[in-house]
C-alpha cells in the first residue's frame, strides 16, 4: 500500500509527518499524521493512536495538543488519522457538523448510502495498524489508543471490543454512552439504522458491562465547565458506575474550570502519554 508524504516538520527532535494513501476500507484517499520520535531513527517504537472529535481532521491534534515533546521523551510513535472518509460524494455528507464528513463516529455503517465508505471502525482497528506496521519502525505488539469526545468514544470502544489488542486506553471528555445521547442517537440512526440492538456494540458503557478480557486501566479527564457535559452528551457517570460494578479500573478526573477545547487537552496531554508509556514501555 503506497504512502505519499504530504508534509514533514522537525519537531521535538523527531519528525511530525502527514501521509496520504488510498484506503481499501473507506474507498477514498485518506490522510493521517504520524509523529516519529528521535528513538525511531535507531529502534522500533510502540505506537499510540489518537482519535479526534467531531469536525476535526488529522491537523487539529498535531497543531494544538502539544503531544510531541512527551512522545519524544517516552519514545512513542503517535498516529492521528482523520475522523471520516472524505470526498465520497454521498448526498448529505456535508450538511451537518455532527454527521457525515468529519463525524464518522468510528463505526462500520450498515445503512445506505453510508455503508460502502463509512467503515471507520475497521479502518482504525485493521487497515491503519497494518499500514503503520508495514511502513514505520514499530513494535507491532505494543499499541495503545486514546482520543477526545467522539474520538474518546472511539478509543474506548476499540479497546473494549478487542481485549488485549491495546496495552492502554485513555480519553478526554469522551462520549461514554452514545445510545443515550443526542449525538450518538443521530449518528447511530443514520449509520446503523433504527434497530437499537445494532447500536450497542459501539457503546462503551454497554461494552464495559460484558467486558471479560485482560485488565484495562482506563484514564479519563473531563472538564467540569464543558458545555457538552452539562448538555448530557457525554454521560461519564454511566460508564463509571458500570466499570465499578465490573471492577474495571478507571481513573476519572473532573478538572475544575476546563471546557471541551484543545486548551483542555493540551493541559493534561503529558499525563496521558505518561499513562500510555507505563504500559507500552513495560
Amino acid at each position: 500500500m503506497a504512502l505519499t508524504q504530504v508534509s514533514s516538520n522537525k519537531c521535538a527532535g523527531g519528525f511530525q509527518k502527514v501521509f496520504e494513501h488510498d484506503s481499501t476500507e473507506l474507498k477514498c484517499k485518506m490522510k493521517f499524521a504520524v509523529y516519529l520520535p528521535p528513538k525511531a531513527e535507531t529502534d522500533k517504537c510502540p505506537v499510540m493512536y489518537w482519535l479526534s472529535g467531531l469536525t476535526c481532521t488529522e491537523q487539529n491534534f498535531i497543531t494544538k495538543a502539544g503531544s510531541q515533546l512527551a512522545a519524544a521523551e517516552h519514545g512513542i510513535i503517535v498516529v492521528a488519522p482523520d475522523t471520516s472518509p472524505r470526498g465520497c460524494n454521498i448526498e448529505g455528507e456535508d450538511e451537518s457538523w455532527d454527521f457525515g464528513a468529519g463525524a464518522g463516529f468510528y463505526v462500520d455503517a450498515t445503512q445506505d448510502p453510508w455503508k460502502s465508505n463509512y467503515r471507520m471502525y475497521s479502518y482504525i482497528t485493521e487497515e491503519l495498524p497494518k499500514l503503520i506496521i508495514a511502513n514505520f519502525p514499530t513494535n507491532p505488539d505494543r499499541m495503545s489508543i486514546c482520543g477526545h469526545s467522539m474520538g474518546g468514544h472511539g478509543a474506548l470502544i476499540c479497546a473494549l471490543k478487542n481485549p488485549g489488542k491495546y496495552k492502554a486506553v485513555s480519553a478526554f471528555a469522551p462520549i461514554c454512552n452514545p445510545i443515550q445521547c443526542p449525538w450518538g442517537q443521530k449518528a447511530f440512526s443514520g449509520y446503523l439504522g433504527p434497530d437499537k440492538s445494532t447500536w450497542e456494540p459501539y457503546d462503551a458503557t454497554v461494552l464495559a458491562a460484558s467486558y471479560s478480557g485482560p485488565q484495562l486501566d482506563i484514564l479519563i479527564d473531563q472538564g467540569r465547565d464543558d458545555q457538552f457535559l452539562s448538555a448530557g452528551q457525554l454521560l461519564p457517570d454511566n460508564l463509571i458506575s458500570t466499570c465499578s460494578e465490573k471492577k474495571i479500573p478507571v481513573v476519572f478526573r473532573l478538572q475544575p474550570g476546563y471546557d471541551h477545547s484543545y486548551f483542555f487537552i493540551y493541559s493534561f496531554m503529558n499525563d496521558h502519554i505518561k499513562h500510555h508509556a507505563k504500559y507500552l514501555n513495560a
